[in-house]
């Protein structure tokens, strides 16, 4: 059995396309994991992506999680409310200054709660400057990501009011597959 799922691509062209947002209420950080973790890595792809259907990475091996996340210019960034892991920014530098948000989302208990628009922000900004961290990375000229249907209902709207705008849509039909683990979100 199938699903139709549309994908949309979206970007940034210049670091002042970028729209801020309010930062949330009450104890949230923004920390780098700057020690490459493919257990942590794993953890917040399957609690972000668990009830939303990201299973691409699922099946991947220690060494696939080591490889994409230990190369030079990838970063994770992770949102704490109170010291819990709330949601993350997954960048991945790419060639001729491009910067792709490879992953982005909230665990399921921390949307709807103003997290997701501050920490995208966030996330868009350490794009844009994601060279002063890797020197042999060329300036970031671009940021791009895609979203689809099957992401959050808030999702799209979030990447439009930060001002990435829209230059490519796909319909495609992919495998209905369910939500991964005894719960969604685990």
């Amino acid at each position: 059995m199938s699903i139709t799922v549309t994908t949309w691509s979206l970007e940034q062209t210049s670091p002042t396309d970028l729209l801020p947002a309010a930062a949330p209420e009450g104890d949230v950080r923004i920390v780098r994991a700057e020690v490459p973790s493919p257990e942590f890595s794993r953890f917040l792809y399957a609690s972000v992506g668990g009830d939303i259907r990201w299973t691409d990475r699922l099946g991947w091996t220690y060494a696939q999680w080591t490889e994409v996340i230990g190369r030079p210019g990838a970063e994770t960034w992770v949102a704490y409310d109170r010291g819990t892991p709330a949601g993350y920014v997954e960048l991945d530098a790419q060639e001729d200054g491009v910067v792709e948000i490879v992953y982005f989302g909230l665990v399921p208990a921390f949307r709807g709660r103003r997290i997701g628009g501050y920490l995208l922000a966030y996330g868009a900004r350490r794009a844009w400057d994601l060279a002063e961290r890797w020197p042999e990375r060329t300036p970031t000229k671009r940021v791009w990501l895609h979203t689809c249907s099957e992401d959050g209902e808030h999702a799209m709207d979030n990447y439009l009011r930060r001002g990435f705008k829209l230059f490519d849509t796909k319909v495609e039909q992919e495998p209905d597959v369910a939500a991964p683990g005894p719960w969604p979100g685990a």
